[in-house]
């Protein structure tokens, strides 16, 4: 499995942008999911970073939780408005597994209502998702064009310049 903790010591070029993009629009992503008919799904979500993990929540009962849980297959687009992707953007995909620990549910409840004031302390937890990376890229504006940077994990980052 592929934490996020790996995902940024292996890939800290796209791990940057990701978390630079993420912290933009206030941590807002689009999430690609399956539907029960095999359709794709996007959906916006505020994944979050926690204890070396990437989770993956939401509201319980939401349609891309439900989704998730019939195929754990997912992509992560950060949110961006600028067609000349001045600041750059970046995506990852992978798959996601429930974590049953109520004793990490509740430590990240803890948290997220220290950080934004969000309050699910003393909530039973549902699913709680945690993402195995599978890949990763970004993309940026350099001197000559475009950098496209590709990781898959065990492996180094690969730059592709266009342009």
């Amino acid at each position: 499995m592929t934490t996020w903790k790996d995902f940024t010591d292996e890939a800290p070029r796209v791990s940057g942008v990701f978390r630079r993009r993420h912290a933009a629009t206030g941590n807002l992503c689009l999430m690609g999911t399956l539907r029960s008919d095999g359709h794709p799904r996007i959906s916006p979500i505020e994944p979050r970073m926690f204890e070396g993990q990437l989770v993956i929540g939401g509201m319980p009962g939401t349609t891309k939780l439900r989704d998730l849980g019939r195929d754990p297959r997912f992509t992560l687009h950060t949110a961006t408005v600028d067609p000349h992707v001045a600041e750059g953007d970046a995506k990852l995909w992978g798959t996601v597994h429930h974590e049953p620990d109520e004793a990490v549910h509740a430590r990240f409840a803890d948290w997220l209502f220290a950080d934004i004031g969000f309050d699910l302390r003393g909530q039973k937890f549902d699913h709680f998702y945690l993402a195995d990376i599978g890949g990763a890229s970004s993309v940026e504006i350099g001197d000559g064009g475009l950098e496209i940077t590709i990781w898959k994990p065990g492996e180094p980052e690969r730059v592709v310049r266009k342009g």
